[in-house]
């Protein structure tokens, strides 16, 4: 049975951001929430705490042990207890650690396009950003990402988003080995976004950077709300290197996520495994419907479908418009997240939510095309 099969009359009823913050006649392919039903045995899991009123503060390894559990069998990774933890979400796990390894002044350096809140996230307590964009290809570009960490100021961190987001990029064991090399080199400590991390085509392959050698000092923080749909239980962990500040972080970080979240997410991590698998099969056809859609339709609009996350990134430059997100939201009711978020040079591209049902695609382009 199809996962990404609810209509949109279904999805109205709907109280979050994605279906609440443009008017009921926008077609919402914007914010990463997932047109999905959670999955039974996070229902079930939900449902027991709420009937029973286990509605208190979390205790034990559970979620913890899951992930380990998982990352043994997916990557072959022995993750010991004492290198990983439970913490809040993701992007507060990030500000944790940035307050912890840097101070006012301090610069950081990220690699856009790339998720807004690593601007905001490393802005809002006074670190400075150095940029080294991604290359024209989407990757990781060497050259400039070691001139970011050669600067005279020597930045003392740098955010990497694995798998990328917006443009999907699974970056390769080899590029992720050569970035901890050249890290290490200039005293730059690697904090790695992996809240995409099982969100993978079909036959691709993801490498947690902890992984790989040289990542003694590295810093990983993932979720299982981005894979579930579980945004709205705020949970996640954070993983360290042998050498790392983990042990720092324990007692700042420790149990900030909610019981209910952890219960939901330990769930998904040990019940749902095939089910994520089943549904970026799902999504990975989402993407070849969207290419099709827009060649036949609106070929000025280029896109390459990736290899990783739910997400399509797509160069409007072609169409002329002076803002393609509010041209597609205003005339052709059909909201996607504005490319100049990611990064003031991507002002012509807009990100697509591909984690719903494949008519919202075709009706997507459509509206598109209608509003030109």
């Amino acid at each position: 049975m199809s996962i990404l099969n609810l209509t949109e009359a279904e999805l109205r009823s709907r109280r979050s951001m994605k279906w609440m913050a443009y008017p009921s006649d926008v077609l919402p392919l914007w914010v990463a929430e997932m047109d999905v039903m959670p999955h039974p045995k996070v229902r079930e899991a939900l449902s027991r705490a709420v009937e029973i009123g286990d509605l208190g503060y979390p205790w034990g390894l559970g979620y913890s042990q899951a992930f380990q559990a998982m990352a043994k069998k997916r990557w072959d990774w022995e993750l010991p207890d004492k290198q990983i933890m439970t913490a809040g979400d993701v992007m507060a796990n990030i500000q944790s650690i940035l307050l912890a390894l840097t101070k006012p002044g301090d610069t950081v350096v990220i690699n856009p396009p790339v998720y807004p809140p690593f601007r905001k996230v490393i802005t809002v307590y006074g670190r400075k950003i150095v940029e080294a964009p991604l290359s024209a290809a989407g990757r990781l570009d060497f050259a400039t990402l070691e001139a970011a960490f050669a600067r005279p100021e020597r930045p003392k961190a740098y955010l990497l988003c694995s798998p990328h987001n917006p443009t999907g990029t699974i970056h390769t064991r080899e590029e992720l080995t050569r970035l901890l090399e050249l890290a290490n080199a200039h005293g730059v400590t690697v904090i790695s976004d992996e809240i995409h991390a099982t969100l993978i085509d079909p036959g691709q392959v993801f490498t947690p950077i902890l992984t790989l050698p040289g990542s003694e000092a590295a810093l990983s923080t993932t979720s299982a709300g981005k894979s579930w749909n579980l945004a709205g239980l705020k949970g996640g962990l954070v993983m360290g290197g042998a050498d790392s500040i983990l042990p720092l972080l324990r007692p700042i970080l420790g149990n900030q996520g909610g019981h209910l979240a952890y219960l939901a997410h330990t769930a998904a991590l040990t019940y749902a495994q095939g089910w994520v698998d089943d549904l970026m099969a799902e999504v990975a056809a989402n993407k070849q419907l969207l290419a099709q859609t827009l060649a036949e339709k609106l070929p000025q609009v280029r896109y390459s479908p990736a290899q990783g996350t739910y997400l399509a990134w797509l160069d409007c430059t072609d169409l002329g418009l002076a803002d393609p997100k509010q041209a597609f939201a205003e005339r052709g009711r059909v909201a996607f997240n504005a490319g100049a978020d990611f990064g003031v040079e991507h002002r012509q591209w807009v990100r697509v939510n591909l984690a719903c049902n494949p008519d919202f695609i075709s009706e997507a382009v459509d509206r598109m095309a209608a509003s030109l």
